[in-house]
């Protein structure tokens, strides 16, 4: 019996004393709890409206504050003529733009009929088909009141148009979603256990104090992926447009200056990983499973970012995922060019520009 617990306690020193075993054991279930149970769901919460109402009557200003008061919904901006439309979504302001008919009020107390336009921005199809349909609900409420209050039937006709995807085709949100999540993961392992490797080896400090730079030797390792994860870009970019049939919109040129910066980021974050872990296992678990759960969750793949809470939106802003499926979306889904997506881009640039100098001053350590 005292050998069994003299084993056991023996075992228990080893844990104890292996930090990255620790935190697999105790962090990774409250990281993943958290994660799941916010992150994960399937409600409309806070999608932002703009309003365009060219007689701002009682009427529009009734439903405006009703949409307004909504957990669903924030109306974030009111314009005034149908050309700021797309603007409205080019930018990204609003997801929903909720247009009344001129004199809406005056053609509701005299015919009993107006209407009422909902143009949604269907990038992501299912978000756009639940908030079109709440809005439709808070329309159809206040119709009630009216007849409720009148012996006049009153009828408010909304008509629901669908933006960059009238076809309501998955694939449109799925692809961009896709391919963030396939490039980061692939390029992150394939450097970070590559480098790894060679430190198990003892190689990898060789090659360090060697006459050659480590920029240069950082470079000469990631080179080769670099080069095969353009191939799978290319793969990847062919099925989509010629079997999942999503057109590229935009300017071809913008995804493909986008994505390979995107992939330059993702081998950075796995030359970050290898600076961080020992061993090829770690390094899998860490760029693997370690981001695979951030990128599904909190990049916008396929849970809207605005439904979550604002800490985990926070969380999401330093998730290289997020800012790429964007700048896919805008670019190859709405159909703009490079001008339209300068902010996804400049953090991305700057991301990798902080991964790159944190893993060269990780190498610098080492030799000392």
């Amino acid at each position: 019996m005292k050998q069994l617990l003299s084993f056991v306690q023996k075992e228990f020193h080893h844990i104890l004393r292996d930090k990255t075993t620790m935190m697999i054991l105790l962090l990774m279930p409250i990281i993943q709890i958290i994660l799941f149970g916010f992150a994960i769901t399937t409600e409309v919460k806070n999608t932002q409206v703009a309003v365009l109402a060219p007689t701002n009557d009682e009427a529009t200003q009734r439903i405006t504050d009703k949409i307004n008061a909504s957990a669903y919904f924030d109306v974030v901006d009111r314009i005034h003529n149908t050309n700021e439309i797309l603007p409205i979504f080019r930018d990204a302001k609003a997801k929903l733009v909720v247009v009344f008919e001129d004199h809406f009020a005056e053609k509701l107390r005299h015919t009993g009929t107006a209407h009422i336009q909902l143009i949604a921005d269907a990038t992501d199809p299912n978000a756009a088909t639940s908030f079109s349909f709440y809005a439709n609900n808070i329309i159809m409420d206040y119709q009630k009141e009216l007849m409720a209050q009148k012996t006049n039937p009153y009828q408010i006709r909304p008509e629901i148009k669908m933006l960059y995807n009238p076809q309501m085709l998955g694939a449109f949100n799925f692809v961009p979603g896709v391919l963030g999540m396939i490039m980061i993961l692939i390029c992150a392992m394939m450097t970070s256990i590559s480098i790894v490797r060679e430190k198990e080896k003892g190689t990898m400090e060789i090659l360090l104090v060697s006459p050659m730079k480590p920029i240069y030797i950082i470079l000469s390792k990631i080179t080769p992926y670099f080069v095969l994860s353009c191939v799978n870009f290319a793969t990847i970019m062919l099925l989509s447009v010629y079997v999942l049939k999503v057109p590229i919109a935009g300017s071809f040129l913008s995804l493909v200056a986008v994505s390979l910066l995107y992939i330059f980021v993702s081998l950075s974050l796995g030359l970050l990983v290898s600076t961080l872990t020992d061993s090829q296992q770690a390094a899998m678990l860490i760029s693997g499973m370690g981001l695979m759960i951030p990128v599904m969750l909190l990049s916008g793949m396929i849970f809207p970012i605005e439904n979550m809470p604002v800490p985990l939106q926070w969380v999401s802003n330093i998730i290289p995922a997020k800012w790429y499926i964007s700048a896919v979306k805008t670019i190859m889904i709405k159909g703009l060019g490079i001008s339209a997506v300068l902010k996804e881009v400049s953090v991305l640039i700057l991301m990798s520009l902080v991964l790159i100098g944190i893993s060269l001053k990780k190498f610098k350590i080492r030799l000392e």
